[in-house]
């Protein structure tokens, strides 16, 4: 019976030395009170506390935490009311002042939150609200952090999820976005339509100028070749001058060599006579000094071109 009872003893103790034994995982830690008080805080790893004295007040998470908030009503500056929901990222920096900082942080958090929203939406007219998220988010994760600093938080990020005008507003939104695109596309239509014309007239003025072009170039060819043609034909009467006056000459310089002096003045006269009869007489006179050259009669004939009878 003895035995029995040491051994339960014994068992007893094992499960109390065993139970005071504590393991601390990763990105946690533990508040320790002893008799009530705080006594320590644990980080990762392996502890042991005293028995009956020591108890573990607080475990409490390192991580990062998100908190989704129910949408809060506010009034901007121009007594527009809408929802505005938040979304809080904050991670705990001190065990200790978040265990005894506050009883509940969460809660805290959040109606820190609702006010500071409504403090600064308050300042801000409804357009105002609507493009300055930016702006309001690090209004408020800095008086955030700030005020739960004394809690051992640290607000990393203010997001604000949902903003929700009254729906009389929102209709009234989407006419004016709709208007403003229907001016827009408007603009950007008689935009094109400009871009159009000019192009049209530009087209136009180029055609206009490649014509005129077109048509100078061709004048300039065409007195280019009457130039040319004017040139073959006065270079081709030339050489039927050079021609017939060469022939002349070469008749000339026979005539003379032949010692027949007078007979090349006859012949000169009898050219004359041909000319003057110009082909329609049928009758030519020739001075009497000239009569006396009857051998020179067929000559006449065929200089004339007619039927010549000498009187």
């Amino acid at each position: 019976m003895v035995g029995i009872i040491v051994a339960i003893i014994f068992l007893i103790f094992i499960l109390i030395m065993i139970s005071c034994v504590k393991i601390v995982p990763q990105a946690h830690a533990y508040v320790l009170e002893r008799l009530g008080g705080y006594r320590a805080t644990w980080g990762v790893g392996i502890h042991l506390k005293m028995p009956i004295l020591d108890r573990v007040a607080r475990r409490v998470s390192l991580k990062e935490q998100v908190v989704d908030f129910e949408p809060q009503a506010v009034i901007t500056k121009d007594n527009v009311t809408m929802q505005i929901d938040t979304v809080v990222f904050f991670q705990i920096t001190d065990p200790k002042k978040y265990a005894y900082g506050v009883e509940s942080p969460i809660a805290a958090i959040e109606n820190l939150t609702a006010t500071t929203l409504r403090n600064i939406i308050g300042d801000l007219e409804l357009d105002e609200t609507l493009t300055s998220r930016e702006t309001i988010n690090t209004k408020m994760r800095t008086i955030l952090d700030i005020a739960t600093d004394e809690w051992g938080i640290k607000v990393n990020r203010v997001e604000l999820k949902n903003i929700m005008p009254p729906k009389a507003i929102q209709d009234a939104m989407e006419k004016q976005m709709k208007a403003e695109r229907e001016r827009r596309e408007a603009i950007l239509r008689a935009e094109g339509e400009k871009k159009s014309t000019i192009l049209v007239a530009e087209g136009e003025k180029e055609s206009l100028i490649l014509e005129a072009e077109a048509t100078k170039q061709a004048a300039i060819l065409k007195a280019e070749a009457e130039k040319q043609k004017r040139i073959k034909e006065a270079e081709g009467q030339a050489e039927a001058i050079r021609t017939v006056q060469k022939a002349t000459a070469e008749g000339i310089e026979f005539i003379k060599a032949a010692g027949a002096d007078h007979a090349v003045l006859t012949i000169k006269s009898l050219e004359a006579f041909e000319k003057a009869a110009d082909g329609k007489a049928t009758k030519i006179i020739i001075p009497s000094e000239l009569q006396g050259i009857a051998g020179l009669t067929k000559t006449i004939a065929e200089v004339a071109g007619v039927d010549a009878k000498i009187e």
